[in-house]
C-alpha cells in the first residue's frame, strides 16, 4: 500500500519479463537485424548466404544456390562441409539444433574452423529461424543426407536421416519470413542480385548461382569471377573513360589477433567523382573505417613523396594539395580480412581495428610507391589529374570567398528569390525547388507560408557529372540552392545544419521538366548525397489531367490513370462479349480492356521505330524489346481466346476506342501542359497539401547501380547512352506529355 501511495504502483518482480534465445528475437527483431521492412527481409537472407560465403573463406566452398522459390520461400545451397549434425557435448541435442535455436552458438568464436568470418555475433542463422515462419534444413554429411524442420524459431521435426549422399556435403536452408513481423512481403531481384555479385567479386573462384522462380517473371543469372576485386573496379567503372589501367596489390601482416589480410584494386577515371568501396570479410562497411583511413593516408603520401621526388610537383603547389584532390576520379575497392573485427554496432558500417589502419597504410605506401617507380608514364598522368583538380579546388574557393563578400553565401543572407518561410524548425520545414518563375509566382502565393519555402529556378542547372567544382560554383541557380539548403559545400559540409528537411523537387510533365530533375537530382547525388541517404529529397507529382464531370472535379497524376479511369467508366454500363459472343463480367472486361489499351501503346512505340508490329509478332525470330513485349502481350490477350488476327485488321481497336468514347460522355478533359498553368489554390490543393498531395521519396537502395545509371545518362560517353535509348525506348510510356 505504501509502494503505491508512492507512485510505484503495481510494478514488483512480477513485472520483469525475461526474454530469452527465440522470443527475444522475436520480441525485438529490429535489434538483430536492423529494421522490419524491405532492409531487413533481405538481410536474412545475407545471413544465410554469409555462412555459405565463410565455408568459401576457409577453403571448402566452391559453389552456392540461391533461389527465390514459387511459393515465396527462399532456399540457400552451398556444397561446404555441412553444418555439425552429432550431439553437442553440454548442450546433449544435435549441433545443428544448437547452431540454429541458441543465440551466440557457432564454429567461429575460437577461430580453430574459420580464421575469419562476417558473423562474428554468432546470431545470424538463428535470427533468420526466430523470423521465420518455418525453415527446413537438409545436411549432407557423412554419406547421409539429415533433415531437420523448424516453426519460428522452435523444432516441428527432429533431426532425422532421409536419404544417402555418398561423398557429398554441403548444407540447403530454406525458410520462409514470417509475415506477421515485416511488413514486406516478396524479396526483390534487384536487390539480391547486388549483394550476390558484389560477394562473387569479393570471393574469386567462387560461383553464385541465383534464380527466381516466384511469380511470371523468372529471372536467372551466375556471378563467378576469377578476377576479383579487379574486375568489380571495371564494373563500377562502366561507363567512364579510364586513364590508368587496374592497379592491384595485397599483402598481409601479423596482427595482435592474427594475420590481417589487404587487397586493394584502383583506377583512375576522367569523371570528377570518386567512389570508394571498404569491406571487411565481405561485410560492406559502408561508413568506412581504418582500413579505409589508411588507405588514403597512404594514397596521399605516395603521390605526394612520388611528386617531390621526380619533380612533377612545383613546391608552391606541394602544399595545397589535398587528399581530395588526390582522390578525384578515382575508383577503388579496399577489402581485409581481419580475425576478429570490431565493428560499430550491430549493424556492421564501421570497423573499428586500429591496427588496421597501419597495416594497410603500410601495403599500399609499399606496392604503390613500386608500382609508380615500374609505371612512371602512368604516375605522371594521376599526378597531372591531382594538379588539376588542387586548381579548380582553389578556384573555387576564391570564387567562393568572392561571393561571400558580396553576401551571396553568406548564412546571414539568404538568397533574394527565396521566399522562406516563417518555421525554423529544420524537421517541420519544406522546400519546393520550383522550375521557372511563373510557376515559382503560383507556389508562392498559394503554399502555407509556415512551413513551406519557394525557391524557383529559371532554365536548366550545370550538369555536375561533367563539371569541376570551379564551374559548378560559378553557376548562380546552384550557388543559390547551396545558400538556400544551409549545408555549405564540399570541405565546409555539414549535413546537420540544413535548413529543411524536405526539399523538394517540382517541375513540369514534360521533356523540359524531367531534364530538369535529372540535373537537380544529379547534382543532389553526386554533392550532396547525404540529403539523399538522410531521406530529405522528393518529388513532387503534379497532376497532368483534370476531369470534370457534373459539376465534380478530379485531378489525375498520369496517362495510365486517365485510361483506368475512362475503361471503368466506359464500363459501367456498356457491356463486353467475348469471342463467344458471351458476356464477360465487369472485372475481366476491365482487364481485357487494360492489356488492349497496353497493346495499343507498345504498337505505336513500335511503329515510331519504323517497324511494323504485325510483321515481329508473325515473326517466330524477331528479338529485341520491342517483339518481345508485343509478344508477351499478345500471350497473354490468347487467355482471353483473341490472337493477333483480332487485333490487326480486326475488332479489338473499335471495341477499345467504343469503350474509351463511351467513358468520355459528359467529362470535360483539361490536360496541363505545365506548373504555372495551375492558380495558386489549384497547385496547392493538388502538389503541395500535406493532407492530398502525393510525393516521391528519393531513396538510394543499390549506390552501385545507382552510379552506374547517372554515369551512363550524364556522363561524357556517347555510345553506351545511345545503346540504353534504343533498348530501353519501348519500355517508356510517357516520354513527352
Amino acid at each position: 500500500m505504501a509502494e503505491e501511495q508512492q507512485g510505484v504502483g503495481n510494478y514488483n518482480a512480477e513485472n520483469i519479463q525475461v526474454l530469452e534465445g527465440m522470443e527475444a528475437v522475436r520480441k525485438r527483431p529490429a535489434m538483430y537485424i536492423g529494421d522490419t521492412g524491405e532492409r531487413g527481409y533481405h538481410h536474412l537472407v545475407y545471413e544465410v548466404v554469409d555462412n555459405s560465403i565463410d565455408e568459401a573463406l576457409a577453403g571448402y566452398c566452391s559453389m552456392i544456390d540461391v533461389i527465390v522459390n514459387a511459393d515465396g520461400s527462399l532456399t540457400v545451397q552451398d556444397n561446404g562441409r555441412g553444418i555439425p549434425v552429432d550431439m553437442h557435448p553440454t548442450q546433449h541435442k544435435p549441433a545443428i539444433e544448437v547452431v540454429l535455436t541458441v543465440l551466440h552458438a557457432g564454429g567461429k568464436f575460437d577461430g580453430s574452423n574459420y580464421k575469419v568470418s562476417g558473423g562474428l555475433h554468432g546470431v545470424g542463422v538463428s535470427c533468420v529461424n526466430a523470423l521465420s515462419d518455418w525453415m527446413k534444413v537438409e545436411v549432407k554429411r557423412g554419406g547421409k543426407v539429415h533433415r531437420i524442420e523448424f516453426s519460428r524459431g522452435h523444432v516441428t521435426k527432429p533431426l532425422e536421416v532421409v536419404g544417402e549422399c555418398g561423398d557429398e556435403t554441403g548444407t540447403r536452408v530454406t525458410f520462409f519470413p514470417d509475415h506477421t513481423i515485416f511488413s514486406c512481403r516478396a524479396f526483390k531481384w534487384e536487390i539480391l542480385c547486388a549483394r550476390l555479385r558484389e560477394l562473387a567479386f569479393l570471393n574469386k573462384g567462387v560461383t553464385i548461382h541465383f534464380r527466381d522462380d516466384e511469380g511470371e517473371a523468372h529471372h536467372e543469372d551466375t556471378f563467378h569471377y576469377d578476377g576479383g576485386i579487379d574486375e568489380f573496379v571495371g564494373y563500377l567503372n562502366t561507363n567512364k573513360k579510364s586513364i590508368s589501367p587496374v592497379i592491384h596489390f595485397e599483402g598481409q601482416k601479423e596482427g595482435t589477433t592474427g594475420m590481417v589480410q589487404a587487397e586493394v584494386s584502383l583506377q583512375y577515371t576522367d569523371s570528377y567523382s570518386t567512389i570508394e568501396q571498404t569491406y571487411c570479410n565481405n561485410i560492406h562497411t559502408v561508413e568506412g573505417g581504418t582500413h579505409l583511413s589508411g588507405f588514403r593516408r597512404a594514397l596521399t603520401s605516395t603521390i605526394k613523396s612520388y611528386g617531390e621526388a621526380n619533380k612533377l610537383i612545383k613546391e608552391k603547389e606541394f602544399a595545397t594539395l589535398t587528399g581530395d584532390d588526390m582522390r578525384e576520379g578515382l575508383t577503388v575497392i579496399v577489402s581485409v580480412k581481419v580475425p576478429q573485427p570490431q565493428f560499430e554496432g550491430q549493424t556492421k558500417t564501421k570497423l573499428g581495428n586500429g591496427e588496421v589502419d597501419g597495416i594497410v597504410a603500410g601495403i599500399v605506401s609499399d606496392k604503390l610507391m613500386t608500382f609508380f617507380e615500374e609505371n612512371p608514364s602512368v604516375a605522371k598522368i594521376v599526378i597531372e589529374k591531382t594538379l588539376l583538380a588542387a586548381r579548380a579546388r582553389e578556384a573555387a574557393r576564391a570564387a567562393r570567398e568572392s561571393t561571400r563578400r558580396k553576401g551571396v553565401m553568406d548564412g546571414l543572407s539568404l538568397p533574394g528569390k527565396l521566399r522562406d518561410c516563417s518555421e525554423r524548425d529544420p524537421s517541420k520545414t519544406e522546400l519546393y525547388l520550383v522550375e521557372g518563375d511563373s510557376a515559382g509566382g503560383s507556389a508562392q502565393t498559394g503554399r502555407d507560408r509556415a512551413t513551406q519555402a519557394i525557391l524557383p529556378l529559371r532554365g536548366k542547372i550545370l550538369n555536375v557529372e561533367k563539371a569541376r567544382i570551379d564551374r559548378i560554383l560559378a553557376n548562380q541557380e546552384i550557388r543559390t540552392m547551396i545558400t538556400a539548403i544551409g549545408c555549405g559545400y564540399a570541405e565546409e559540409w555539414d549535413v546537420s545544419k540544413a535548413r529543411y528537411h524536405k526539399i523538394v523537387i517540382m517541375t513540369d510533365a514534360d521533356v523540359d521538366g524531367a531534364h530538369i530533375r535529372t540535373l537537380l537530382l544529379t547534382f543532389f547525388y553526386r554533392k550532396m548525397p547525404e540529403l539523399i541517404e538522410k531521406g530529405y529529397v522528393y518529388l513532387a507529382q503534379p497532376p497532368l489531367y483534370k476531369v470534370e464531370r457534373k459539376k465534380k472535379v478530379e485531378y489525375v497524376l498520369t496517362d495510365g490513370e486517365l485510361t483506368q479511369k475512362l475503361l471503368t467508366l466506359g464500363l459501367d454500363d456498356f457491356e463486353v462479349k467475348g469471342k463467344d459472343g458471351q458476356p464477360m463480367d465487369k472485372e475481366r472486361a476491365k482487364e481485357l480492356m487494360t492489356l488492349l489499351a497496353e497493346i495499343e501503346a507498345t504498337s505505336k512505340l513500335v511503329e515510331e521505330r519504323g517497324f511494323s508490329p504485325e510483321a515481329l509478332v508473325k515473326d517466330e525470330s524477331a528479338q529485341g524489346s520491342g517483339a518481345s513485349m508485343l509478344k508477351k502481350e499478345f500471350q497473354s490477350l490468347s487467355a482471353y481466346g483473341y490472337g493477333p488476327e483480332d487485333w490487326f485488321g480486326g475488332p479489338l481497336p473499335k471495341l477499345l476506342d467504343d469503350v474509351r468514347a463511351h467513358g468520355k460522355v459528359g467529362l470535360s478533359i483539361y490536360r496541363f501542359k505545365g506548373l504555372g498553368e495551375m492558380d495558386a489554390d489549384e497547385l496547392y490543393d493538388t502538389t503541395m497539401n500535406p493532407a492530398k498531395r502525393r510525393m516521391l521519396r528519393v531513396k538510394l537502395s543499390d549506390a552501385v547501380a545507382a552510379d552506374q545509371m547517372f554515369s551512363l545518362l550524364m556522363g561524357d560517353e556517347v555510345e553506351p547512352r545511345r545503346k540504353f535509348i534504343e533498348d530501353n525506348a519501348l519500355n517508356v510510356r510517357n516520354l513527352d506529355f
